[in-house]
């Protein structure tokens, strides 16, 4: 007894030995000059320790002290936000309670205000949350005063600002996201959907670990998802904040312990430009290969530091210097930065021409610079700021007009010539010109004859070029075919193999007896050039259990691609059969060789090519067999075809899908991950072990939506109740069926997070990993029961009522 007593009492005073040792004691201090020194969390997830202020380091360098990730990035928190020390500056916690940031002249240059507060201890807790503590509890933490970052647990309510020079980052009363330039000009605002009409009292804003942006109030029911990473839900161990940057965007990045390498998941304002002040006063931004720079209006006006085209412009002569009278530059396809808030409160937009717009401007006195839109508006905005921030680009169809000191010395255009090289052009121009009109006559004779060669061999010259386009198939290149020679092959488009969501499949003959399947796209609204790519990127990818693209078609509004024939058709034809087609039912063999077949290709799309694919419509439809019944996977990659490209961001939020097999984040209208197809698949797994649409509502499942009384019956061990009924007289595997029953659970749950990735949905059909008990999907614990209907006539009505809730 007295030996129990005594290891209590050591392993009671080990624990709080251990957090005595986490924590840290008044009179601790941590110098800039040494970099290694850290006051770490618990796990060692987070630690406070000082860090160069700039990379490269500055000479003589100078330093910030800061709360940060494992490996040193990102930074979540600073002291002063930022504020620098030499390299004899140290941050000290007095035996008054203070923290305090001292440079190394012996000044306080920061102070966490806490003095006479009982403050005994300070520690960094695993969150990366830096506290001061009394007896009490915590007196003081730095979530309570943010810097430029927030990260998960961390409540970000209204009053509370994130800053980065001149920019800040708040959330309102009404709920609203805002970025503003100089505390004044708001240039970018995030609110809630139109559709929710609530009074919010206690606004909310919280950055969950999954990636998700959320807002909370009293007054919701639920809570409001604001923003979504594009790895949400995704890797595990990841860290994700919310960092309002020096070029004043807000981003969400994503981070991995230990890697020291921060990655940009979303940004909220997708135009740099459109950054208020991103270039300073009188700074013009533009694009350069996608990347933003700053320039000067014209030559009427200077940098203000040569080094630092960010710091903005200034007029050579000021306006109130002007020995004459001013003038108005011209700037085509230019916008001078103007958001409503500032025109609600000083009116400056009118409907005048494009002449008015102008000449008004240079009228007034208290305008600096004026826009004129062209898009038929014929709206007019009057910046009486004398902050002018300028977008250029040439799509913007507006005309601007800055106020200057005249004469106007427009920018030169780009020279297309090194110095000193005019002369020799001007010198060499006749002997150039010869070659050049030498080499378009040979081309010209050499296309003439090419051309009279085809005509007089016509089919034989056809055959081989067949010949010759399957031979650079076999090389791997997608083959580009003539709409007149898959007309031919089609037969006219005659033979119609089925529809599917992305357009209809036809069967076809090549030249060479090769059978194709020609599909016709529709909805495509990809360019030429980016068509080519992506099709390029389908043929790339190859795999035993994905179909393979032979070729395509691009001439004028026709897109087609032509692919490998699948003989026995795709697995709906075989799944969902009648009692007169006996002959076509797939027995569990199959059905089994099928399901894994599937999800192996599926993986190979999801983890093991070059470039993730979401496929984005997973559904028997969608699987076809080749002549041994071997799943392959069809229409991977067509869900970008179908939706508009953007140079800089895109997001699947509105491709194209089939009811029954939409994730539910799908009809949430929210972003779809390679977790939307590991539901879809779970979906079609279902439907595999059973023989029946998985959204299929009968007298025989209670008025349920299948896959709700499936999963009552599995808990009842049941499996026999869900293996398809035509199956009795056959051997079957029932620890394959439970497996697949299992693994369909977890691919179908509600929260993408929960649902596994597609390399362990292979290992768990394998039986190499075990499967534990799956969690009910949330639509079940809820009771999402179909109100009986009064005859098997109405159920169908039942079941397109209640599909958008399907789950």
């Amino acid at each position: 007894m007295l030996c129990s007593k005594q290891l209590l009492f050591l392993l009671v005073a080990c624990f709080f030995s251990a957090i005595t040792a986490l924590s840290i004691s008044p009179g601790s201090t941590l110098y800039a000059s040494d970099t290694n020194q850290t006051w770490p969390s618990p796990s060692n997830v987070f630690s406070l320790r000082f860090l160069p202020s700039q990379t490269p380091p500055t000479s003589p360098p100078s330093f910030i002290a800061a709360v940060v990730f494992s490996g040193g990035t990102p930074v979540v928190w600073s002291a002063g936000n930022g504020v620098i020390v030499d390299s004899h500056g140290s941050l000290q916690f007095l035996s008054s309670g203070v923290l305090r940031l001292v440079n190394g002249s012996g000044v306080a240059v920061w102070d966490s205000g806490t003095s006479n507060l009982g403050v005994s201890s300070a520690s960094v807790n695993d969150d990366g949350n830096l506290i001061l503590s009394n007896r009490t509890g915590v007196v003081w933490s730095s979530f309570d005063y943010p810097t430029d970052t927030i990260v998960p647990s961390q409540n970000f309510t209204t009053g509370m600002f994130l800053r980065s020079g001149e920019y800040s980052f708040t959330v309102t009363s009404s709920g609203n996201l805002t970025l503003r330039w100089n505390d004044s000009v708001p240039y970018w605002d995030r609110g809630l959907n139109s559709s929710i009409n609530v009074n919010l009292t206690s606004p909310v804003l919280e950055l969950q670990s999954i990636g998700i942006l959320r807002l909370f109030d009293p007054n919701l029911v639920t809570p409001v998802d604001i923003a979504y990473s594009s790895d949400y839900a995704e890797a595990n161990g990841t860290l994700r904040i919310l960092k309002l940057d020096s070029d004043g965007n807000l981003r969400m990045y994503s981070s991995s312990r230990g890697s020291g390498i921060s990655t940009v998941r979303w940004i909220a304002v997708e135009d740099q430009c459109k950054v208020f002040g991103y270039c300073g006063n009188y700074g013009v931004c533009s694009y350069k290969d996608l990347s933003p720079i700053c320039g000067c209006p014209s030559e009427n006006f200077e940098m203000i530091d040569p080094n630092d085209s960010r710091k903005g412009c200034k007029g050579k002569v000021r306006l109130e210097d002007c020995p004459g009278r001013a003038a108005m530059l011209q700037l085509d396809h230019a916008l001078v930065l103007t958001y409503p808030p500032i025109f609600m409160v000083n009116p400056e937009v009118f409907f005048v021409g494009i002449s008015a717009c102008r000449g008004n401007c240079l009228a007034a006195g208290s305008c600096f610079a004026s826009t004129s839109l062209s898009d038929g508006t014929g709206l007019c905005y009057i910046k009486t700021s004398s902050f002018i921030s300028t977008y250029h680009n040439p799509e913007l169809p507006s005309t601007s007009y800055v106020k200057v000191c005249g004469p106007v010395a427009p920018n030169p255009p780009p020279r297309l010539e090194e110095a000193g090289k005019g002369k020799d052009w001007e010198i060499h121009a006749w002997i150039i010109s010869l070659a050049v009109l030498g080499t378009l006559l040979a081309l010209i004779v050499f296309e003439g004859g090419l051309l009279l060669w085809c005509c007089r061999r016509g089919s034989r010259f056809r055959g081989f070029s067949t010949q010759y386009a399957l031979l650079e198939y076999a090389s791997g290149a997608p083959v580009q075919f003539s709409y007149k020679e898959l007309q031919r092959s089609t037969k006219g488009f005659k033979e119609k193999l089925g529809d599917g969501g992305f357009g209809a499949v036809y069967r076809g003959i090549l030249a060479n007896r090769t059978v194709i399947a020609v599909k016709q796209l529709e909805g495509i609204e990809q360019g030429e050039k980016q068509f080519r790519m992506e099709v390029a990127t389908i043929s790339s990818t190859h795999h035993l259990n994905l179909v393979r693209l032979i070729g395509f078609c691009s001439e004028g509004k026709h897109r087609l691609l032509v692919y490998e024939f699948m003989k026995n058709g795709s697995l709906d034809n075989s799944l969902f059969v009648n009692e007169s087609q006996s002959e076509k039912l797939l027995n569990w063999e199959y059905r089994f060789r099928i399901a894994l077949g599937t999800a192996r290709g599926i993986t190979y799309l999801h983890e093991e090519c070059r470039n993730c694919i979401v496929h984005c419509d997973i559904k028997p439809e969608n699987i076809l067999l080749d002549e041994h019944y071997n799943a392959r996977v069809s229409d991977f990659g067509l869900a970008k075809l179908t939706s508009a490209p953007d140079h800089r961001n895109r997001s699947l939020t509105s491709v194209r899908g089939t009811r029954g097999y939409l994730a539910p984040e799908w009809l949430a209208n929210l972003p779809a991950t390679s977790k939307s197809d590991v539901y879809s698949f779970g979906m079609v797994l279902l439907e595999i072990v059973s023989g029946r649409r998985n959204f299929e509502i009968s007298e025989g499942t209670k008025w349920k939506k299948f896959s709700i009384w499936a999963y009552e019956e599995f808990q009842k061990g049941n499996m026999k109740g869900i293996l398809d009924k035509r199956l009795v007289n056959h051997e079957v595997d029932m620890e394959g069926v439970k497996r697949a029953i299992m693994v369909s659970f977890w691919c179908i749950q509600e929260q993408p997070y929960q649902r596994p990735i597609m390399s362990k949905v292979v290992q768990m059909l394998e039986g190499v990993t075990q499967i534990e008990m799956p969690p009910a999907p949330k639509c079940v614990t809820e009771g999402s029961v179909i109100a009986n209907p009064t005859t098997a006539e109405e159920a169908p009505l039942f079941a397109s009522s209640s599909s958008s809730q399907i789950v």
